[in-house]
């Protein structure tokens, strides 16, 4: 009992073992204990706040117009050039790819039939030329002599045709030659007659000369053999295919030795020079746009190069294609736009096929 007690007195300040207890010790007052789990009230608001915060942000996002990325293509100015006579290929030094300067030799067609024609049509004119020539100098002194000559050998036969029926006639009335040798005389006496009057005209006829008309139609024999000829020398001149200007070939569409026809495509021409950027955007997509607008594209074969084009047609597509049915949305058709930019520095290394991506925002 002892031990309990002296215990106790170590526990109640040590009064009984003569130790004094500590003076001026602060005793900790007792706080009240949160229950777990409960968060506060501000932690509450904070949360709450955020959430509203990124709800808006993400409703006005949504609401806020996007640019449309749009795809166009980068084209050029391109030549077609197609056989005009037939033949076969016969030189073509150029090929796929080559730079060719204006009036440069692209392909050679051989037409040994063209050039036998054009030698018979030259050999025409040179007649047709002669025989204008000759109606021009007039007849001939010599021929002129002769008709006369021939004048007076048909007036001594119709002379001596008339004496000799005279005499017959004579005869006949006095029953000393028949009715037949009359008969007769009377027909080489007309014969004779026209024979003279036959003569008489020729030689008027050579002594007038041609007339007016023989003259025209001279004339006009040499200008449809002229004619021939430079439609045969057209037609030999598209023996040779030149460039029309200074290009790079594109396709090549015949090769050597191989037999064309008019129509037939030869090689196609790209100008460099004249390159453009095609985009096909729908009508409410080329809202407010205008020729002469400029904007930004980028070009991902030039290494993403962003480059400032400017707007120089805006036209329609045709009506089979670039439609799109939205009548069933409760909306009309919308037609198809072909945008023709330019760029507004030359770029070298543009080519025809190259894509190009802009981004789109109809305006307002």
């Amino acid at each position: 009992m002892s031990e309990i007690a002296q215990n106790r007195g170590h526990q109640d300040g040590g009064s009984d073992t003569g130790v004094p207890p500590p003076k001026n010790i602060p005793t900790a007052k007792a706080e009240p204990i949160s229950a777990p789990g409960r968060p506060s009230r501000a932690a509450a608001v904070i949360v709450t706040a955020a959430l509203a915060t990124i709800i808006g942000s993400s409703l006005w996002y949504l609401v806020q117009p996007q640019p449309l990325l749009v795809q166009g293509e980068a084209d050029a100015r391109r030549i077609d050039i197609a056989a005009r006579i037939d033949g076969r290929v016969g030189q073509r030094p150029v090929e796929r790819g080559d730079n060719v300067a204006a009036g440069q030799l692209l392909v050679a067609i051989d037409n040994p039939e063209l050039l036998t024609r054009l030698q018979e049509a030259e050999a025409a004119e040179a007649v047709a030329v002669a025989e204008l020539v000759r109606i021009q100098v007039g007849t001939r002194a010599e021929v002129i002599a002769e008709r006369k000559a021939a004048v007076g050998a048909a007036e001594a036969n119709a002379k001596l045709a008339q004496q000799t029926y005279a005499r017959i006639k004579q005869l006949s009335a006095q029953d000393f030659a028949s009715l037949e040798k009359l008969d007769e005389a009377t027909a080489s006496l007309e014969v004779a007659q026209r024979g003279a009057e036959e003569a008489k005209f020729a030689y008027d006829e050579a002594v007038a000369g041609y007339t007016a008309e023989e003259r025209a139609v001279a004339k006009a024999n040499v200008g449809t053999a002229e004619a021939s000829i430079a439609t045969l020398k057209a037609q030999v001149a598209e023996m040779t295919v030149t460039a029309p200007v200074a290009a790079q070939v594109y396709q090549i569409g015949a090769e050597q030795g191989e037999y064309v026809s008019p129509g037939v495509p030869l090689l196609s021409l790209v100008d460099l020079s004249d390159v453009w950027l095609s985009f096909d955007l729908r009508e409410d997509l080329i809202r407010g746009l205008k020729v002469g607008d400029r904007f930004e594209v980028r070009i991902p074969g030039l290494g993403d190069q962003r480059v400032t084009v400017q707007v120089r047609t805006i036209a329609t597509r045709g009506e089979y294609a670039g439609w799109r049915a939205t009548r069933a949305t409760g909306d009309f058709d919308l037609r198809t736009f072909e945008v023709r930019a330019y760029p507004i520095d030359p770029l070298p290394g543009l080519r025809p096929g190259m894509s190009a991506y802009a981004n789109w925002s109809p305006k307002p």
